[in-house]
Order: structure tokens, then sequence, then C-alpha cells
């Protein structure tokens, strides 16, 4: 019954891949795009807007697998639904996503991986129940690999879904507010370098300042452990 659950789990993951890429959404979700229809795209929302959020959310869910688009997403969306809420449906959809990557990772695989390699990684989880939200901070503040990635991984590993979860809000929400508040600041985006207005940088530079005291915050402690 496991494994039927489980490759009923991996075949849908792989038709919603499929489906992603027949469609051409991650393809559409482009500032150039944006740019030609933004006008359509505000009368959508001002008239539909119950139905607009719910589809804003599900495409945002989406990137948390595998969709590309985070970054112009979250932008759009402070540009049609505001600073405030932009954030907050950007949270919900990214939120899911993330959420639902990390249980199928550990659904799919992890739990596998940890009983069959239980000795190999007894070290290797020893490490990670006493630091994994460190590992998992500096991987989402400094993004060597793209965050679905990031999800996908988190579930492999045996780090608790709460330690993920509240390590994916405390930095996914600085850079979120910024990028919607430079949606809503730039009504006539016309490309990603007109994202970058001096109040938008203002705001990267305290996000920068954030980070790097977070890691310092890390390694003093590092060193007193």
């Amino acid at each position: 019954m496991k494994n039927q659950k489980k490759i009923i789990l991996f075949i849908l993951l792989i038709a919603a891949m499929l489906l992603v890429r027949i469609s051409g959404i991650d393809d559409y979700i482009t500032f150039e795009n944006f740019k030609k229809n933004r006008d359509v795209l505000q009368a959508f929302v001002n008239n539909h807007y119950t139905l607009s959020v719910v589809g804003y959310i599900i495409i945002y869910i989406s990137t948390g697998f595998f969709v590309p688009g985070a970054i112009p997403l979250t932008v759009i969306g402070g540009f049609l639904f505001g600073v405030l809420l932009g954030t907050v449906y950007v949270c919900i959809g990214a939120t899911l996503g993330a959420t639902l990557a990390f249980f199928s990772a550990r659904h799919l695989i992890g739990n596998w991986i940890q009983k069959k390699y239980s000795n190999q990684l007894r070290r290797f989880n020893e490490e990670i129940e006493k630091n994994g939200h460190y590992y998992l901070l500096t991987l989402r503040i400094i993004p060597i690999f793209p965050f679905f990635l990031v999800n996908f991984f988190a579930g492999l590993t045996n780090i608790p879904y709460k330690v993920f979860l509240w390590t994916l809000l405390i930095t996914a929400l600085p850079g979120t507010v910024i990028y919607a508040f430079a949606g809503q600041q730039i009504g006539g985006i016309e490309s990603v370098k007109d994202i970058y207005s001096p109040n938008v940088w203002i705001a990267f530079l305290l996000l920068i300042i954030f980070s790097i005291a977070l890691l310092v915050y890390r390694y003093i402690k590092g060193k007193k452990g």
C-alpha cells in the first residue's frame, strides 16, 4: 500500500512537470511578457480579484518545485496586489510549494535513504540535528543552489519540518518584501534593470546587513560551542 502511494505521488509529480513544460508557464513568467500584458493583468485583477489571488498562489506554488521565475513573479505580485498583500500571497505560495517539495522528497526517497544508510549517515545526522538550521539559513541567504533544490535536499535529511519552515520564512520574508516593494514602486517596469531603483538598492543593503549579521552570529555561536 505504501509503495502504491509512492508510485502515485511520483506519477503526479512527473505529470505536473510535463504539464508545466507543455503549457509553457515557465516561459511566460518573464518581464517581457509582463510588460506586454500588464494592463490586461491589472484589469483582470480588478474585475476578478479572488480568482486572480488563487491563480497567482497556485502558480507561485510551482516555483517551490521546478518552475523558475520566483523573482519576477514576486515583482509582479507587488505591482498587482501591493507590497503588503503581495508579500502575503507570495509567502503563502512559497511556503506551500516548499512544503510540498519537502514532504514529496521525504516520502518518496528520503525515509528510504535514512533507513537504508542509517549507519553511514549517523555522523551526518548528528551534525544536522545540531546545526541543520544554520545550513538551511546559509543556503537560502547565499543562494548557491536554487531554492527548489534546497527544498528537495532538505526533505532527504532528517531535519524537522518546523526547522525547515521557520528558516524558510525568516530568509524569504525580507527578499519578498523588497521585490514586492520594487513592483509597487515601478509601475512603468520595462526590464529587470528597472527593478533596481535607489530605494530598492537601500532595501537590498539592509538585507545584506541582515545576512552578514546572521552569519557572524552563527560563527560566534559556533566558536563558543
